[in-house]
């Protein structure tokens, strides 16, 4: 099976632009959308209902769930599963939980975390540049996000790298796991 890649951050920190790097990098990396239920964007995710979430949860696939910004975001483990089958997913997390969730799931999978951050500052000016109105609740995300240098293999200040650099980085630190 192939190892997985969780970029952990709060929003506007850059986990997208890493992704979409990565990707063009080499065609092993795919984004893992998760599952989204409820308001605002669904570039990114794989739209859903409340129902269908609640399905999911019903026969035990939802490995990790949390509810922000009027919506219930989750990860399914058969769709976590069938891609690791494939390609070196990219989970995008904002929670700890979400990592301990994920790793513990699917244990026999290495999980490279990296943690993805800038300075807020930066943040506020990404959400202003993403025409985002009322950035305050991104910004509450972005100041409830724990610190995980400890815990990542990795950690990356997109003020001092750019989206190639840190995908590269990352690449080499997965080629060199194997």
């Amino acid at each position: 099976m192939n190892p997985g890649i969780i970029l952990y951050g709060p929003p506007a920190v850059g986990k997208d632009t890493i992704t979409r790097c990565l990707e063009a990098l080499h065609e092993r990396y795919a984004l893992f959308p998760r599952l989204k239920a409820g308001r605002g964007r669904t570039n990114g995710y794989r739209a859903t209902t409340p129902a269908e979430i609640e399905e999911l949860r019903r026969r035990g696939d939802v490995l990790w769930e949390d509810q922000r910004q009027g919506a219930t975001y989750a990860i399914d483990r058969s769709r976590l599963t069938a891609r690791l089958a494939e390609h070196v997913p990219v989970v995008h997390l904002g929670q700890v939980g979400g990592i301990d969730a994920v790793t513990g799931a699917i244990p026999d999978t290495r999980w490279v975390v990296v943690f993805v951050w800038c300075p807020r500052e930066m943040v506020e000016v990404r959400l202003r540049n993403r025409g985002i109105e009322d950035p305050a609740e991104a910004l509450r995300a972005w100041d409830a996000a724990p610190l995980i240098s400890d815990r990542a293999d990795l950690t990356i200040n997109t003020l001092l790298y750019d989206p190639e650099d840190a995908a590269r980085q990352i690449h080499e630190y997965v080629t060199a796991i194997g």
